[in-house]
């Protein structure tokens, strides 16, 4: 079977991460590509790797109303830049954007795929999660669903590698602002807080406006990891038990004992947990380590997608992570 398969922003990091796994894909056939800066290069020009199957594809400017035929469309734009854009596709093409325009919006899955695949298989339009709220909800969900922590007082201290920004990404986030240096950003108002807040509320049943996040911008490429502080008197077997026995048949997330690491994760789709408790204190830390490319982005967009057009979930995923 073959799907015919377009990228939108495939200049871009998840697009160009998108680019990688579908060149690799069983099913989808890549037949459009389209993005700002490289409009009229051949693929191979922006890619030299890609396959030479898909070396002469010519990348295009996006324009909504002149899509070749196309099955489904990964749309990786910069927040704000895809509602207006994604409104004027066909209804019959299948929709995933990598973006942010449509998180919990009306009319567009929302796709947790780890949590939630059973709201996603068969839709047309999917909203892929961000990159925080991706290895913070992973590692919160089972602690949630099991009644373990309270919604309302729940710390998130995030750190995430220099390719999140963006290419697009603001000059203070270049090579010489970075290197060597932590910095935070976002404080009290980053755009994932209120996915993460609705998110937590769905899966805990109580509201999370207590919710602190701070991210950190780390000098390295790719990774992200969140260290979660939550209050909570179970131990630390029971929230690894309630973790596996939640995750026992999904493919991407592994339990570890182990505090994860983001080279654990690195260029996969895999999502790693893990959890510290202190009944004493009633502390509980969860911990969440992912590709913030992978799984943040493209990775999960792929899972998305083989959901959404009844394929294996894991079909095109399952290569392991790149060490060292």
């Amino acid at each position: 079977m073959s799907i015919r398969t377009g990228i939108v922003g495939i200049s871009g990091f998840g697009g160009g991460e998108a680019l990688r796994l579908i060149a690799g894909h069983p099913a989808f056939e890549l037949v459009y590509a389209a993005g700002e800066s490289t409009a009229g290069s051949r693929l191979v020009e922006r890619f030299p790797g890609v396959p030479p199957a898909l070396a002469d594809l010519v990348i295009e400017r996006f324009d909504p109303k002149a899509l070749p035929e196309l099955d489904l469309l990964f749309a990786s734009l910069p927040t704000g830049r895809s509602a207006e854009a994604l409104a004027r596709v066909p209804e019959t093409v299948k929709i995933v954007d990598i973006g942010g325009d449509h998180r919990h919006v009306e009319g567009w899955g929302y796709g947790l795929a780890d949590v939630w695949p059973e709201r996603i298989k068969g839709l047309g339009r999917i909203a892929n999660p961000g990159c925080f709220p991706v290895a913070t909800l992973n590692a919160l969900a089972p602690l949630l669903a099991a009644g373990l922590i309270a919604t309302d007082n729940i710390i998130i201290d995030a750190k995430t590698g220099i390719s999140g920004a963006g290419r697009g990404g603001s000059s203070s986030f270049g090579y010489a602002e970075s290197n060597e240096n932590l910095q935070p950003y976002g404080l009290l108002r980053h755009v994932h807080m209120p996915e993460m807040e609705t998110a937590i509320a769905q899966l805990g049943g109580a509201s999370a406006a207590g919710l602190v996040f701070t991210p950190h911008l780390v000098p390295m490429t790719r990774g992200l990891l969140v260290t979660i502080y939550a209050r909570g008197s179970a131990t630390t077997e029971a929230c690894l038990d309630a973790a596996r026995r939640f995750y026992a048949d999904r493919p991407f997330v592994r339990v570890t004992e182990q505090p994860p690491q983001t080279k654990w994760a690195s260029g996969s789709n895999l999502s790693f947990v893990s959890y510290a408790a202190d009944p004493a204190r009633n502390l509980i830390i969860a911990l969440g380590a992912v590709d913030n490319l992978g799984k943040g982005a493209a990775g999960q967009a792929v899972q998305n997608a083989n959901l959404i057009c009844g394929l294996p979930e894991t079909a095109g995923l399952e290569g392991a992570p790149v060490w060292p």
